[in-house]
């Protein structure tokens, strides 16, 4: 027990040293010197997020009422476009979505997605951030978002539904454990009907893994720099 809570310590010192970085839209991401990651694409922070979680995910989905779950919080980048795309579309969007290692208030400030996206929104976006954990809280209109604080390799869902996926973790060369067939698994499991999961990446490794979940697997063209993304279905 010592030395597990020994390790979950170093591992969260380790994402607190990160590194502001401006990306090629003008949009900034933060970089993990340690694991030598960058939360977004170097190409484009912004125009990833909205391409391969809005755009190939988000906007697929044709229900009036969305339950998404998103595998990574991070910067806050996709959860606050989703927002955004929620009240443009009074689709009601109840979204879900899971950090281990949240950031620090400085550096949520220091990414300004606001003043890049909607400045009348900077409010909002603060909001996304400074709700309570494991609490769902109403932030507008038509968007509902529960933050949970928890490993998501332990979590087990009971009878969730989720229509929409944004699957971003950090890649399979840092993150391999979760990238799993098993990890597929439990997400197809906890997604409805024709539910859609998307994800930045495209490897064969990946792909194999979410067939053998269950997937209907697609390769579609990706954001700026990167040639090919996944979108896959629940059949």
């Amino acid at each position: 027990m010592v030395t597990t809570c020994f390790f979950l310590v170093i591992i969260f010192f380790v994402f607190m040293q990160t590194e502001l970085t401006k990306t090629l839209d003008g949009s900034y991401t933060l970089y993990v010197p340690e694991i030598d990651e960058h939360y977004h694409s170097i190409n484009g922070a912004i125009q990833e997020s909205n391409h391969v979680f809005i755009n190939a995910g988000l906007k697929e989905c044709a229900k009036d009422t969305i339950h998404v779950l998103e595998v990574g919080f991070g910067t806050g980048l996709n959860t606050f476009l989703t927002m955004l795309e929620a009240e443009k579309s009074a689709k009601n969007i109840f979204f879900t979505t899971i950090e281990l290692y949240p950031i620090d208030e400085n550096k949520v400030k220091s990414l300004q997605y606001a003043k890049q996206i909607s400045t009348e929104n900077s409010f909002d976006f603060e909001r996304l951030h400074t709700a309570n954990w494991n609490e769902t809280t109403q932030l507008t209109t038509h968007f509902t978002l529960k933050k949970n604080l928890a490993d998501f390799t332990k979590i087990d869902f009971d009878e969730e539904n989720f229509d929409v996926i944004f699957f971003d973790a950090f890649s399979p060369e840092k993150q391999p454990e979760m990238w799993t067939e098993n990890i597929f698994t439990k997400l197809y499991n906890a997604s409805s009907k024709n539910a859609i999961l998307t994800t930045y990446c495209a490897k064969g490794m990946v792909r194999r893994a979410m067939q053998k979940a269950g997937y209907l697997v697609e390769r579609i063209s990706g954001p700026p720099g990167k040639r090919e993304m996944i979108r896959c279905r629940k059949i």
